[in-house]
C-alpha cells in the first residue's frame, strides 16, 4: 500500500533538525479528493484503509509540497485548480536563517502551500509569500519526508549506508570541514587542468601568435590614421576638380573684367558719398563694408586652399597603398577599425607573455593542489576514524534489535574500505553484510535478505537514527511488509517506543497488531455518490477502532470473535 501522508521520515540525506511537528494537512480538488482537512498529534499514530482507498493519491499531493512536477491531469474534474497546504510548528528549531537567506517572512507556524491551475500554471507559497519551487523543495525536504516500500531498496546503496554511520558518529562538523577542503582541492585541480590545457594550446599557437603580432607591429598603426588617410585619398583623387572649382570662385571674386569685390568696392564708395546728403545711406554703407570684408577674406582663403591642393599621383599611390594594408589587416582579423587592430596587438603581446609565465603558474598550482590534497586526506582520516567506531556500534546495536524481531541467529557486519581517490563524502567505502542463518556466509544485505528481513532491518536502523538525532515526524509506509504475529508485535513495540520520545511516528499498516498500538487511529476510505467517488480520511473513535481492527482480523464479515480479539488487542475491558 502506498502511503498517503508519508511525510517526514528521514530522507536519508539526514540533513534533519529536531522533531518538527506536522499540525495539519489540507487538500482540495486533487484527483479523488474534493476536500480533505485533517489535524495530527504527537506520539504513535496509525493509518489504515483498504487498498485503493486513496492513500497513494494523498501521497502524490504531498509530493507537490516537495517540489515535484505538477500534473494538470491530477486536478479534480471540472475544478479550476487544486490546493495542497501543510502547517508545521517550527518554533524550537532555529530555522529563521533559511527564511532570512531567502527573503521570506518567518513565523513560528510554517505554512507550505502549492496551487496548480487547470491551465498548467503552478504557484508555491511559504507563509503566504510567493516562493520558487526550488525554495519550497529545499524547505519541504526538511519538513516532510517519507519512508515507503521503495526506500527499502536504499539499504543496498552505499550512500545510505555511509549516511547511517555519519549520523551515529555525529559527523556533521567533520563533514563540513572535509567538504570545504575537498571543494578547495577540486577547484585548484580544475584550475590547474584548465591552465595546463591552455598552456598546451597556447604553445601550439605560439608561432602563429608571434607571426600575427610581428605583422601588426610592422604595420606601425596609429589611432585615427585610417580617417586621415581616407580624407587625403579622396582629396588627391579629385585634385584637378577641386582646383578648377576654386579657380571659378576666384574669378567670380577678382576677375579683371569685373569681379564681385570690385563691384562691391564701387557700391561702398557711392554709399559713402551719399551719406553726406542722405544720412540713412550710412547704415547701408556699413553693411556693404562688412560684406566686402567677409568676401575679401573668403577670396583670400579660396586662393590659399587652391594653392594647397596639388595633383600628386606619387603621394596618391602611397596613401592608397597604406589604406590597402589597413583594409587587408582588418579583413584578415575580422575587425572594422584601426583601434580594434591595436587592441589585437595588446592581446597578442599578453598571450605571448602568458605563455612564458605558464610554467611558473603551473608549478605554483601544483604545489597548492598537493598541499590541499594532504589536508583532504587528513580530514578524511578523521571521518574514517569516526565511521569505524560507528560501524562497531551499528553492528552491535542492530543485532540486539533484530533478535527480538525474529532473527535469533542474525549476524550483521559493516565492511569498510578506502577509495582510490577521495570523493565528496570522504574516501571510505561501506557495505552492509548480513546473514540471518546460523553459520551462514555474510553477504551484501540486498542479495540475501528477504523483503520481511529488509523491512525489519530498516525499522531497526530508523530506530537507531531516531535516537541519535531526534528525528521529527516519522511515517512508515507498510514497513511491516512480510511479517506477522509476534514479529509484528515487536515491530509495534519499537515504533510505539519511538513515538513516546516526544515525536510523531505514523505507521501505514495492514496489520491489526500494529494498528491496535497507535495512540491515534486514522482511516482512509472512499465514498461513492450518484456521480462521483471521493477519498476521505478521518480520526476513528474508540468504538470505531474496535470495528476497524476487527475487520482487519476477519475481513468484511464482522464476527463476535473478531470483535473480542480486537478489544483484546486494544486492551479494552
Amino acid at each position: 500500500m502506498t502511503v498517503w501522508l508519508l511525510f517526514l521520515l528521514i530522507n536519508l540525506n539526514f540533513q534533519l533538525n529536531s522533531d518538527k511537528v506536522l499540525r495539519s494537512l489540507y487538500i482540495q480538488n486533487y484527483a479523488l479528493i474534493e476536500k480533505l482537512d485533517i489535524n495530527f498529534e504527537t506520539g504513535f499514530s496509525v493509518i489504515t484503509g483498504e487498498t485503493g482507498a486513496g492513500k497513494s493519491i494523498i501521497l502524490g499531493a504531498i509530493g507537490l509540497l516537495l517540489g515535484q512536477r505538477a500534473d494538470v491531469k491530477a486536478i479534480r474534474r471540472e475544478a479550476s485548480k487544486c490546493i495542497i497546504e501543510a502547517r508545521f510548528d517550527i518554533a524550537p528549531y532555529g530555522m529563521r536563517p533559511f527564511f532570512d537567506a531567502n527573503e521570506l517572512e518567518y513565523d513560528d507556524e510554517c505554512i507550505l502551500r502549492r496551487e496548480v491551475q487547470a491551465s498548467g500554471k503552478s504557484r508555491a507559497f511559504i507563509n503566504d509569500t510567493p516562493a520558487s519551487v526550488a525554495q519550497m523543495k529545499e524547505l519541504g525536504e526538511q519538513l516532510i519526508d517519507v519512508h515507503s516500500q521503495h526506500q527499502n531498496l536504499l539499504l543496498n546503496k552505499e550512500g545510505f549506508q555511509l549516511n547511517v554511520l555519519d549520523i551515529l558518529a555525529h559527523n556533521e562538523e567533520a563533514l563540513d570541514k572535509y567538504r570545504v577542503c575537498y571543494a578547495a582541492w577540486k577547484a585548484t585541480e580544475k584550475e590547474l587542468d584548465e591552465l595546463v590545457a591552455l598552456a598546451e594550446k597556447s604553445r601550439a599557437d605560439e608561432d602563429y601568435i608571434r607571426f600575427q603580432l610581428e605583422q601588426l607591429e610592422e604595420a606601425a598603426l596609429s589611432e585615427g590614421e585610417q580617417e586621415v588617410l581616407e580624407n587625403e585619398s579622396e582629396m588627391l583623387s579629385h585634385a584637378e576638380e577641386i582646383k578648377a572649382g576654386f579657380y571659378r570662385i576666384e574669378q567670380t571674386f577678382v576677375s579683371d573684367e569685373g569681379g564681385m569685390l570690385s563691384y562691391l568696392k564701387d557700391c561702398l564708395n557711392t554709399l559713402n558719398n551719399l551719406q553726406r546728403v542722405y544720412q540713412p545711406a550710412k547704415e547701408l554703407a556699413d553693411r556693404v563694408e562688412s560684406a566686402y570684408i567677409d568676401l575679401k577674406d573668403i577670396s583670400h582663403e579660396v586662393s590659399m586652399q587652391s594653392d594647397s591642393v596639388e595633383f600628386n599621383p606619387v603621394r596618391l599611390d602611397e596613401v592608397n597603398e597604406r589604406l590597402n594594408l589597413i583594409y587587408s589587416l582588418q579583413q584578415k582579423h575580422r575587425v572594422q577599425t584601426v583601434a580594434e587592430l591595436l587592441a589585437l596587438v595588446e592581446e597578442y603581446r599578453n598571450r605571448l607573455n602568458d605563455i612564458t609565465s605558464y610554467d611558473d603558474r603551473i608549478a605554483e598550482l601544483q604545489d597548492r593542489k598537493e598541499q590541499q590534497f594532504q589536508e583532504v586526506k587528513l580530514q578524511a582520516a578523521v571521518l574514517t576514524k569516526a565511521r569505524s567506531a560507528a560501524a562497531r556500534e551499528v553492528e552491535n546495536e542492530l543485532a540486539s534489535r533484530l533478535v527480538p524481531l525474529g532473527m535469533p541467529n542474525v549476524r550483521f557486519q559493516v565492511e569498510m574500505g578506502l577509495k582510490k581517490e577521495p570523493g565528496l563524502h570522504g574516501e571510505d567505502t561501506v557495505s552492509f553484510l548480513f546473514s540471518a542463518n546460523k553459520n551462514g556466509v555474510l553477504q551484501h544485505i540486498a542479495s540475501v535478505a528477504s523483503g520481511g528481513e529488509i523491512a525489519r532491518v530498516m525499522l531497526s536502523i530508523k530506530a537507531m537514527i531516531a535516537g541519535a538525532v531526534k528525528l521529527p515526524t516519522i511515517v512508515f509506509d507498510e514497513i511491516d511488509t512480510g511479517v506477522s504475529g509476534e514479529i509484528a508485535d515487536r515491530m509495534a513495540d519499537m515504533m510505539q517506543e519511538m513515538g513516546e520520545q516526544n515525536r510523531q511516528v505514523i505507521s501505514i499498516t495492514h496489520l491489526p497488531q500494529i494498528a491496535a498500538r497507535g495512540r491515534v487511529h486514522y482511516k482512509v476510505y472512499k465514498k461513492d455518490s450518484d456521480t462521483e467517488t471521493n477519498s476521505h480520511i478521518r480520526r476513528l473513535t474508540d468504538e470505531e477502532r474496535v470495528e476497524e481492527i476487527a475487520h482487519m482480523l476477519s475481513g468484511a464479515t464482522l464476527t463476535d470473535a473478531a470483535l473480542d480479539n480486537a478489544k483484546s488487542l486494544l486492551g479494552c475491558n
